[in-house]
């Protein structure tokens, strides 16, 4: 146990056992209800739990047709959340995503401003291709992904309560996509590369989703236990051994933490926001599992998603086509 769980009693450990293991259960079925209709993609429907339990919001990366605007659906409903889908575009201004004030008059003439709400305004916010809009639309998510609040005519609009957003971007070298601000990225919790199904699961799609009939979730948690969950997900303690791997992961992937050639490929690395990431994704990737406490495993298993749209790399390293993943792999064996 951490040093920032020690002062538990045993009756409160013994409550934290007792809620963990009824959740558990409940992410089983949700895991389960997620299945029905999302074939294979095992490790990002993982990736998107995880996210969610730990409260931050995710950024799913991956080529158009992957499945990756129903994920987010079947995601709403098997969680229990109200959502929102806004489809990013060139012309899409910040209004269309915030909201407005609008002028009325009431039946007695008298005229006052009025604020319509905009999409933003839900518990699961699906931006999809966030980066075909423009940087200044993409901004517009900023405040609201960090601070829960949106500032309209310098009156701020508290959002719901859960608050996630899961964004879709294709890859940058589509045509017509504009690069995410780096500020924005670091608002994600994770970065979930979704790729091409494996063959069985391909297999699965063709015989199941063109009949007459299709699959559909159940919906297993409502938006206050999610919340229940979420609070549960921090209370989760942690060994110094995954405290020490995370904090050693973090800053070997930072530019002049050693002298080894990889390091000298970065630009700028991953800042305690990360660290934090990791810590609350270890536990809720535990608690996913089954297991009462996250190990070196789960650190290692999270690294990527975690920290690859937190790096940057240098010239020469494009130039001699090293990837944030070579980079990424070369740090994670130093706690392997």
């Amino acid at each position: 146990m951490s040093a920032v769980d020690h002062k538990l009693s045993k009756a409160e450990e013994k409550a934290i056992v007792d809620q963990a293991e009824k959740a558990v259960d409940e992410m089983l079925k949700a895991r389960h209800s997620v299945a029905r209709v999302i074939f294979g993609q095992e490790d990002v429907v993982e990736r998107s739990l995880v996210t969610i339990l730990s409260g931050g919001h995710a950024l799913l990366v991956g080529l158009p047709g992957l499945a990756k605007t129903k994920l987010v659906d079947t995601l709403g409903t098997v969680l229990g959340l109200d959502s929102q889908r806004i489809q990013f575009t060139p012309d899409l201004m910040p209004s269309d995503i915030l909201g407005s004030e609008i002028l009325q008059e009431d039946e007695a003439g008298k005229r006052s401003f009025h604020f319509v709400k905009g999409p933003v305004f839900t518990q699961l916010l699906m931006a999809d291709e966030i980066n075909r809009a423009s940087p200044r639309t993409q901004a517009a998510l900023l405040q609201s992904m960090q601070e829960y609040h949106v500032t309209i005519a310098g009156k701020p609009h508290d959002l719901p309560s859960p608050f996630h957003v899961l964004a879709t971007q294709n890859p940058l070298e589509q045509e017509g996509t504009y690069p995410l601000p780096e500020a924005q990225l670091d608002r994600f919790l994770m970065q979930i590369d979704v790729d091409y199904p494996e063959l069985e699961a391909e297999r699965r799609i063709l015989l199941e989703t063109t009949g007459d009939t299709e699959a559909k979730a159940e919906s297993v948690l409502t938006s206050k236990r999610l919340i229940e969950l979420q609070k549960l997900v921090r209370r989760i303690p942690v060994g110094n051994s995954v405290v020490d791997a995370i904090l050693e992961l973090v800053r070997s992937a930072r530019p002049g933490a050693d002298d080894s050639e990889m390091n000298q490929y970065i630009s700028w690395g991953p800042g305690p926001r990360a660290s934090q990431a990791l810590m609350l994704t270890c536990r809720a990737r535990a608690l996913l599992d089954g297991r009462l406490a996250p190990s070196v495993d789960d650190v290692l298993a999270l690294a990527l998603p975690v920290l690859q749209h937190r790096m940057q790399l240098s010239f020469a390293a494009r130039a001699e086509r090293i990837t944030v993943h070579d980079v990424i792999g070369s740090v994670m064996k130093r706690i392997g």
